[in-house]
């Protein structure tokens, strides 16, 4: 019995996920690079072959988990009011 090759599907088109880049499509990366700056800034850089660059600048934040007042009078934590949860302190 001769053995068959298994049928192979078309190759379907992967669409673009929803954050993507417009207009990257098949550009040729030349560089990459990193910067720190003051700030607590990082500079992310890929550098085309075409002379255009994407550059992504990234800041860090402080989140407060969870802000309360607790009594601890009798030794044991008792929670007396919670403030915020899960607040940023970017405006």
């Amino acid at each position: 019995m001769a053995k068959r090759k298994a049928d192979k599907l078309p190759e379907r088109p992967v669409p673009p996920p929803a954050d993507h880049y417009p207009g990257l499509h098949g550009k040729v990366v030349d560089w990459a690079a990193h910067r720190f700056e003051e700030g607590g800034l990082l500079f992310l850089r890929v550098h085309f072959t075409d002379h255009t660059e994407l550059c992504w600048t990234i800041r860090t934040a402080t989140v407060i988990a969870e802000a309360d007042l607790c009594d601890w009078k009798s030794g044991d934590e008792k929670q007396l009011k919670v403030f915020t949860k899960g607040e940023s302190d970017r405006e």
